[in-house]
């Protein structure tokens, strides 16, 4: 074989491994991304995380046991997420009443970019702040936005991937009230 075959060879073995490596890549990427870390009726992970528009901190397992809880996974870049917004807002003081807490867990970098968005939109519900993203991780969340409605008695009632529109939202909320509201 020529100096030039052998050349060529090595060139088109090398670009076929790249190929190969980054089709492997993608689809144990794809594959990771549609397992559920958080399946539907095992328990909701703890977590406690500083809340952006309240005081303190807010941990899941203490301050909101009994409830109903929507936990929300958002960013500000997100615009799937700032569309659902205003629908979670609109409804919050009505399930507030019934025993269900909206909290949502921002991604964003900064507080003041999270402050900045909770005052322009007048979001009254708990925001904390995942800056580590430990929480995601946790919870298996890979794209934006993710919801998780948990029951009062803190199983995972259900998974949502992707934005929810005002009659979905409202209707998941209404599946995880306590009875004792109903």
């Amino acid at each position: 074989m020529s100096d030039k075959k052998q050349k060529r060879f090595i060139f088109r073995s090398i670009v076929l491994a790249i190929l190969l490596g980054a089709v492997v890549f993608a689809l144990v990427s794809n594959i990771m991304n549609d397992e559920e870390v958080v399946a539907v009726g095992e328990q909701a992970p703890p977590f406690e995380l500083e809340q952006v528009n309240g005081n303190g901190v807010l941990n899941l397992s203490e301050n909101l046991e009994g409830k109903g809880v929507m936990v929300n996974f958002w960013a500000t870049y997100c615009d799937p997420c700032k569309e659902e917004m205003p629908f979670m807002q609109s409804l919050y003081p009505e399930y507030k009443e019934k025993g269900v807490e909206i909290v949502a867990v921002s991604l964003d970098a900064t507080k003041l970019r999270i402050k900045n968005w909770i005052d322009n939109n007048h979001l009254t519900f708990p925001i904390v702040h995942d800056k580590s993203g430990a929480v995601m991780d946790t919870y298996g969340v890979f794209d934006l936005p993710a919801s998780f409605f948990i029951n009062p008695d803190g199983t995972v009632e259900r998974q949502v991937k992707g934005p929810l529109t005002l009659d979905r939202l409202e209707g998941y909320l209404d599946e995880i009230v306590p009875e004792s509201e109903k």
